[in-house]
């Protein structure tokens, strides 16, 4: 059953249930935790192997080998993220199809078709180096971009970006010396280019501080038109933010189920936990919130699939209430589990880990609720 309120077809109901049944037999949840343990915590075979299944294809165009199975990219998108929250996934696919969308959307043809056809076949790891500011998540520069003669040179740091250790490329969106907006797709292992691993919570992902020094970046490689920069990075941001919230929703889904069944298993004084009236209460008021979840997360992915005047606004609605409700539903599973739940054996941990570490990206409730008024949307 699909974590999210929205209608699958056929079509959708087919790339769902493949995309669960690759998960389930190549990538479970104990095979996550062996992954997890490793440096990348990703291997070239899983990459190849979504690729293949099309899951860095959906937001692509057709020219390039992309394309989506309903014709609604980001709907085909979000049955995906739903499953990899479901059975906590890793690898990059946040970023993967942000990168080729943004290909897809303003490449140039050389890009296109050199690396955008490569991405959505899983034969590349990209992945989004994003300067905060571009989009109002910070009020000053950290990475700049400077004219020099007939190429560009780059500088500064992007505090969080998705294994950029493993990428082979890096969609970098800053600013020029004159605070306009740019984006450059380049060599990750270019000169100058100095990745950190982070230690992060969320322990069946990876994160990487990206430092830029001195970076040379020919004029060819910029992507797009300078002049719609700051919409491509924008729209870029919506769909970011989009498959974060619904890869949460499917976490917070799973932790639930896990935590009703708990509830059903485990007995006390000769009867279920379930059973007393202050787990039932506690179950039922979780549910009603992940129940709100669903629904504020697909009408945010409903509306920006189709394009809705008022999308940007809803989508930060519920990033907004996600952000903090997803959190407490989290938590709260967390204490119906008590004792066992602190186990390093036990799953729980693993989902709370992954929909806090989500909550922070792509800005926490505060600024969304700031970015709602500031639009108007109050």
């Amino acid at each position: 059953m699909a974590a999210l309120i929205l209608e699958l077809t056929q079509d959708q109901t087919l790339l769902r249930e493949a995309a669960e049944r690759f998960i389930t037999e190549r990538c479970s949840l104990e095979q996550v935790r062996t992954l997890s343990e490793s440096e990348f915590g990703l291997t070239d075979e899983y990459l190849m192997c979504t690729g293949s299944l099309g899951w860095y294809s959906l937001l692509a165009n057709e020219q390039s080998g992309g394309g989506s199975i309903s014709g609604e990219g980001l709907c085909d998108a979000a049955i995906i993220a739903e499953l990899r929250g479901r059975y906590l996934q890793p690898g990059p696919f946040v970023s993967m199809n942000v990168v080729a969308a943004a290909l897809s959307r303003a490449a140039n043809t050389d890009q296109q078709r050199l690396q955008l056809e490569s991405i959505v076949a899983g034969r590349s790891l990209a992945t989004w180096a994003m300067d905060d500011i571009v989009v109002g998540l910070s009020s000053s520069v950290t990475i700049e971009a400077l004219p020099v003669d007939d190429h560009w040179v780059i500088n500064g740091r992007c505090g969080v970006v998705q294994y950029a250790t493993s990428a082979q490329l890096l969609l970098v969106s800053c600013l020029t010396s004159d605070g306009n907006p740019i984006q450059f797709l380049i060599d990750a292992v270019s000169p100058g280019v100095r990745s950190h691993s982070l230690e992060s919570l969320d322990l069946t992902q990876r994160f990487t501080e990206v430092e830029f020094v001195d970076v040379e970046v020919v004029a060819s490689a910029i992507v797009g038109d300078q002049s719609s920069a700051a919409s491509d990075i924008a729209y870029e941001f919506q769909l970011a933010l989009i498959l974060n919230m619904v890869e949460s929703v499917g976490a917070l889904d799973a932790l639930f189920e896990l935590t009703r069944r708990y509830s059903l298993d485990r007995s006390a004084f000769g009867q279920p936990i379930g059973s007393f009236q202050a787990i039932k209460h506690q179950l039922a008021d979780l549910s009603l919130s992940l129940e709100s979840a669903k629904a504020v997360v697909g009408a945010a992915v409903s509306a920006a699939q189709l394009e809705q005047d008022d999308a940007t606004v809803i989508c930060s609605m519920a990033k907004a209430w996600l952000s903090d409700v997803g959190i407490d539903i989290a938590q709260g599973c967390f204490q119906i589990f008590a004792g066992i739940g602190f186990t390093w054996e036990h799953d729980s941990h693993l989902y709370v880990r992954r929909v806090t570490m989500n909550s922070l990206l792509y800005g926490q409730s505060d600024w969304h609720r700031e970015r709602i008024c500031t639009m108007g949307g109050i």
